[in-house]
């Protein structure tokens, strides 16, 4: 069998780093019926690695680099002798720029690349942002393998949680591992007190914004934020525009300060006190 030779397509999936590529990497293969993955030195077939070695376990950013395109030749060999001996269809290969999936095409011998997909056309500019804050602050990088697939060594001391991914109609189509690899560093951390300082601080300028009586974050799942809050208005005053207003200095604050797009913004108003508005004195007559 000559290698290539059962691939009818290739799909390139290409972003910055930490977009979340290969987060998204098994909805699209499920989306687009591709049975195997290229990502950060791995091949991955119908869900399992068969070959390589993910550069997310090297210990530097060079050689995570070099790990990642197949720079060793041992290393691409080895990818090579897999991706014949199995019966790939369609083939998706992640990387960071279009330069990058053409260096990994050389390295492998793998024919014409047919569909180039942007990470902004698959991923909302929200989770993009998400996915940045996430790897900036917490360095945790995602591959998309079942954790028992992931070496053990590794496994004790840098895996942080297993994520299971599901189609649109809710079926169970693969299993991401997500790692704090040893070569991320540099890392950002920005308290949950900062980031309520910042929803205060956003909402200084509006009169009728009494107190924020509670806050809450959740930056595990989506960007969410939830205030609970104490309003002072008049009888003329529609309080849904106001939460609007409020919502809208949160989300522009976040943006601002963090570079980040929240998700969700809830705001529950569980006090409200009613006051009159000045009473316009009467024409003499």
């Amino acid at each position: 069998m000559n290698k290539g030779e059962l691939i009818v397509e290739i799909y390139a999936l290409y972003g910055p780093s930490g977009t979340g590529k290969s987060t998204s990497a098994l909805a699209l293969a499920h989306k687009y019926k591709i049975n195997a993955i290229i990502d950060d030195g791995l091949l991955i077939y119908q869900g399992k690695k068969v070959a390589g070695q993910s550069a997310k376990y090297e210990k530097t950013t060079v050689q995570a680099v070099k790990r990642a395109i197949f720079f060793w030749k041992e290393h691409a060999e080895a990818v090579k002798e897999a991706l014949e001996s199995h019966p790939i269809e369609r083939l998706l290969i992640l990387g960071t720029s279009q330069k990058m999936i053409h260096r990994i095409q050389e390295a492998l011998s793998l024919p014409e690349i047919h569909h180039y997909i942007n990470i902004e056309d698959v991923r909302s500019s929200a989770e993009i942002k998400a996915a940045l804050f996430d790897r900036g602050t917490q360095g945790r990088h995602v591959i998309p393998i079942p954790r028992v697939q992931v070496e053990q060594d590794f496994v004790q001391r840098l895996i942080a949680q297993v994520d299971k991914i599901f189609s649109p109609k809710k079926e169970e189509i693969g299993e991401t591992t997500i790692v704090h690899p040893q070569f991320q560093t540099g890392k950002i951390h920005v308290s949950e007190h900062v980031m309520k300082k910042i929803a205060l601080h956003s909402c200084q300028t509006l009169p009728f914004l009494q107190e924020f009586r509670k806050i809450k974050m959740d930056m595990d799942n989506v960007p969410s934020i939830e205030v609970d809050v104490h309003l002072k208005v008049d009888l003329t005053q529609n309080v849904n525009a106001l939460a609007s207003q409020i919502q809208d200095q949160i989300f522009h604050a976040f943006e601002e300060y963090l570079d980040l797009e929240l998700e969700q913004i809830r705001v529950l108003v569980s006090h409200i006190q009613i006051h009159s508005p000045a009473t316009a004195a009467s024409p003499v007559l």
